[in-house]
C-alpha cells in the first residue's frame, strides 16, 4: 500500500499512540514514536509513565532486528529529549545508533530541551525534519505547553445550567446533569492534574472533588478560602487526595493538607503563581458562580465546558456564569448537552 504522504501518516499514528497514556505521563508530556524501514513499521511505542522508558526507547526495544535502525526513520511527537532526568537522554540514543532520518512532530518548549534535541542530532549527521503535523502534536500536549510557555496551569472552566440558565435551584445543591454526562466529568477530572472550588460550593455542596463511577487519578483538590471558613471535617479535606488550600491567614502544612497565604488584591496573578511552583499543569475551576466569574472576566481560561440540561427547567436560584461567545462544537448525551468553548486569546 502506497501512502501519499508518509512523514504526515507516520506522525499521525504517533498522536494516536501517545494518547493511550493520557491522564498518566504527568509531569511529562505525552509521546508516541514510529520507527520505519523502507516503508514498513518495524517498531513503535509510547510514553507510558513519568519514571519510565520514553516513547523512543519504547519503539527501538519493539525492534525485532535492530540491525535495520541505522538505515530506518524515526518519527516521534515531540523533540527528543537532549537532558538527564530520571532516564538518559533520548536523542543522545538516536545518535548513537545513527537513525537515517528523525521526523519530530512539535519542538519541546521545556527550557531544558527546547531545540537542545535537535542540534544533537543534526550535528551527527543525521536528517531531521521537524514541524510536521506541529498544531496537532501541540494540541496533544496543550497542558505541557501552556504549563511550560505561559508559566501558569492550562485552565478549564466547567459547570452545568438548567435550560433557564440555573445552576441551582433555590440556591440549593441541585442534581443538573444526568448520570452518563456526570460520568463523563468524571473522566475529565482523572484526565486533568487538580481541581478547584471557592468558599460558597464547599460550604454549600460540601465535594469531594473526587474520581468515581470510573477508574482514574483523584486530582489535587484546591480550595479558595480567604476567611477559613470552610470546617475541617468537610469532604475535601479528607485523605483521598492531596489539597491545597490558598487563603488569607496562614502558610502551613499538615500532612496532605498544605495552606497557601496569599493576597485578595490580584488573587489570581499570586494563584497561578503558586500553582506553577507546585507543577501543576492542569486545572478544573468546577465553581461557583463568583469565581468562574473571575477567571472569566480576566480572560484566563483555556477551555470550557457548559452542561446544559434541556428538560430542566429551575425557575429560581443562582444564575449561569455567561461567556458571550458561541460554542466551538456540542456534544449530545440523552437529555444533556455539552458545549466546548476554546478561548483562541
Amino acid at each position: 500500500m502506497s501512502i501519499e504522504n508518509p512523514d504526515l501518516h507516520y506522525i499521525q499514528r504517533c498522536i494516536h499512540l501517545a494518547q493511550k497514556a493520557i491522564g498518566h505521563t504527568y509531569p511529562n508530556p505525552m509521546v508516541g514514536a514510529v520507527i520505519v524501514h523502507q516503508g514498513n513499521i518495524i517498531g513503535e511505542g509510547y510514553h507510558h509513565k513519568a519514571g519510565e522508558a520514553h516513547a523512543e526507547i519504547n519503539a527501538i526495544n519493539a525492534v525485532k532486528q535492530p540491525e535495520l535502525l541505522p538505515e530506518a526513520t524515526i518519527y516521534v511527537s515531540l523533540e527528543p529529549c537532549s537532558h538527564f532526568g530520571k532516564t538518559p537522554p533520548c536523542a543522545l540514543k538516536l545518535k548513537e545508533i545513527g537513525f537515517k532520518r528523525v521526523v519530530i512532530g512539535a519542538m519541546d518548549s521545556h527550557e531544558k530541551v527546547n531545540g537542545k534535541g535537535e542540534k544533537i542530532l543534526e550535528e551527527a549527521g543525521i536528517e531531521v525534519i521537524s514541524g510536521v503535523l506541529e498544531k496537532e502534536c501541540q494540541e496533544l500536549n496543550k497542558r505541557f505547553f501552556t504549563y511550560h510557555q505561559k508559566q501558569r496551569p492550562f485552565i478549564i472552566l466547567k459547570w452545568a445550567e438548567s435550560a433557564d440558565g440555573f445552576i441551582d435551584q433555590d440556591f440549593k445543591p441541585t442534581i443538573i446533569s444526568n448520570p452518563l454526562a456526570s460520568q463523563w466529568v468524571h473522566r475529565l477530572r482523572a484526565n486533568e492534574n487538580a481541581i478547584l472550588v471557592g468558599t460558597q460550593t464547599a460550604l454549600t455542596d460540601n465535594p469531594s472533588l473526587t474520581v468515581r463511577h470510573i477508574e482514574g487519578n483523584n486530582p489535587v483538590r484546591i480550595l479558595i478560602d480567604f476567611d477559613l471558613k470552610v470546617p475541617t471535617h468537610f469532604n475535601i479535606f479528607n485523605a483521598e487526595a492531596p489539597t491545597l488550600i490558598f487563603n488569607g491567614v496562614k502558610n502551613e502544612v499538615n500532612g496532605h493538607l498544605k495552606y497557601i497565604k496569599i493576597e485578595r488584591e490580584h488573587f489570581l496573578e499570586q494563584l497561578m503563581q503558586h500553582l506553577h511552583q507546585e507543577q501543576i499543569q492542569s486545572i478544573i475551576i468546577e465553581g461557583g458562580k463568583h469565581t468562574l466569574e473571575q477567571f472569566i472576566h480576566a480572560h484566563l481560561w483555556d477551555e470550557a465546558f457548559v452542561i446544559k440540561n434541556q428538560n430542566l427547567i429551575l425557575k429560581h436560584g443562582t444564575p449561569a456564569p455567561k461567556l458571550h461567545l458561541a460554542p466551538n462544537k456540542t456534544e449530545t448525551i440523552r437529555d444533556n448537552t455539552i458545549e466546548f468553548y476554546y478561548n483562541e486569546v
